[in-house]
C-alpha cells in the first residue's frame, strides 16, 4: 500500500504526518510500501495523537514500551513451545515451579 491510500483510510491524516513519523522511525515502510503491520503503528500513532490528543514527546516512549511488549509475548511464546515438547515430568516440575 502506498502513502496516499493510507493516508485516506484516516480522517484528518496528511502525508505530511505520515512521512514525519517515517523521518522518526516510528514507522517503517519497506520501500515506500506500507504493510499491514505499518498500517496499524499508523493507526496507533494516529489515535494517539489525535483522539487522544497526547502530545508528540510521548509517542516514542509509548511505541518503546509497546515493542518491548510484543518482543516479550515472543519470547514467552517460544518457552512455551520448548516447555510443550518436554517429557511430562519435566513438564509437571516447570509448572510446580511457576506456581507463587
Amino acid at each position: 500500500m502506498r502513502i496516499t491510500a493510507v493516508v485516506a483510510l484516516f480522517d484528518g491524516l496528511r502525508e505530511t504526518d505520515v512521512l514525519t513519523w517515517v523521518e522518526r522511525g516510528w514507522v517503517r515502510p519497506e520501500d515506500e510500501v506500507f504493510h499491514d503491520i505499518d498500517v496499524a503503528r499508523v493507526r496507533l500513532i494516529h489515535e494517539l495523537l489525535f483522539r487522544m490528543d497526547l502530545r508528540e514527546d510521548a509517542v516514542p516512549l509509548i511505541l518503546s514500551l509497546l515493542d518491548q511488549i510484543y518482543d516479550l509475548r515472543g519470547s514467552l511464546t517460544a518457552v512455551l513451545r520448548a516447555v510443550e515438547v518436554q517429557p511430562a515430568p519435566v513438564r509437571a516440575a516447570i509448572l510446580a515451579g511457576l506456581r507463587i
